[in-house]
């Protein structure tokens, strides 16, 4: 198969299995492909700090990277942090841009990409799907350094039959890339665009079924990685990164937070469209919609605003 040309055998009758580990932390996220019975050494930078390791690899290293994965935690009210005058705070005020991305999937059910973004952040890939165009749903996952190391990882995948045909974005092609000659009203303005493609949609995370619910922050990574931000995965980071913003002073693309657990911290979260409004993914049963700052649920459940931008 292709993905294997490269990788020297230790020996001609000996079948490597293959298996994919992706480590993600506050500062680093990459793809680890273990080929066991291979030896292995630092080969290239995968994402921002992950490497691609060939040859003959212990057990006690593979046993180490299996554990590592256990630190994957999902949901929007899974992580909590609460509001401003408790939270602590990350230093980075603004989002690093995204690099290269694999686009896979081509469907007119939205439960399919649903199923495939399920599948591939088991894998811990931070997949999601979007609305290419009316009727059809794509799948974007990933975050590499080069063109080669997205090929390579969608190769693999392909190979395991995880996915047909791919393409990859570079991020020239990102509304991010554009800020520098339009300036930021006009990024703000497609994070706006992007978002409101979503309305109608049931949006989910972690399952194809609607029983499993909608997940609020995996919707505002979405909209920012699809211009080309790399905002976090969880609420939780989403809340601690950026700056404070005070209600009174919201911009179009801000990330507005409210309290609707009931327990004083923070558990939902939807992006500023401008005249009072944000778009959000409620609670499961309900699919994405844009709601007022002003209505009473919503008005007594705030609890901040970041801006990224």
């Amino acid at each position: 198969m292709r993905f294997l040309q490269n990788v020297q055998f230790c020996s001609s009758s000996r079948k490597a299995k293959i298996l994919t580990v992706r480590l993600s932390s506050p500062k680093t996220t990459g793809i680890y492909q273990i080929f066991r019975g291979l030896k292995f050494e630092p080969d290239a930078e995968i994402g921002q700090k992950g490497m691609l390791y060939k040859g003959l690899i212990s057990n006690i290293w593979l046993l180490l990277a299996f554990l590592v994965v256990v630190l994957l935690v999902q949901g929007c009210s899974s992580r909590h942090v609460s509001p401003d005058h408790h939270y602590t705070p990350i230093k980075e005020k603004t989002l690093a841009r995204m690099g290269y991305t694999i686009q896979a999937g081509a469907f007119s059910k939205v439960e399919n990409a649903a199923r495939l973004t399920d599948y591939l952040n088991r894998q811990n890939l931070d997949a999601y799907y979007f609305a290419y165009r009316k009727g059809l749903y794509k799948v974007r996952f990933g975050n590499f350094l080069s063109k080669e190391y997205a090929y390579r990882e969608a190769e693999i995948l392909k190979a395991m039959g995880a996915i047909n045909s791919f393409y990859i974005v570079s991020p020239s092609e990102y509304s991010a890339a554009k800020e520098r000659k339009y300036g930021k009203k006009y990024l703000r303005g497609e994070l706006v665009k992007t978002a409101k493609t979503f309305i109608g949609v049931p949006y989910r995370w972690g399952g194809s079924s609607a029983n499993k619910g909608f997940d609020c922050s995996g919707l505002t990574m979405a909209v920012y990685k699809l211009n080309g931000l790399n905002l976090p995965r969880t609420s939780n980071r989403q809340y601690r990164m950026g700056a404070y913003i005070d209600r009174n002073n919201l911009s179009r693309g801000d990330l507005v937070f409210f309290n609707t657990s009931g327990n004083g911290k923070v558990s939902h979260v939807g992006m500023y469209l401008g005249g009072g409004k944000f778009i959000h993914a409620p609670r499961k049963g309900k699919t994405v919609r844009i709601s007022s700052l002003s209505s009473k649920y919503y008005r007594k459940r705030y609890s901040g605003a970041r801006s990224y931008l």
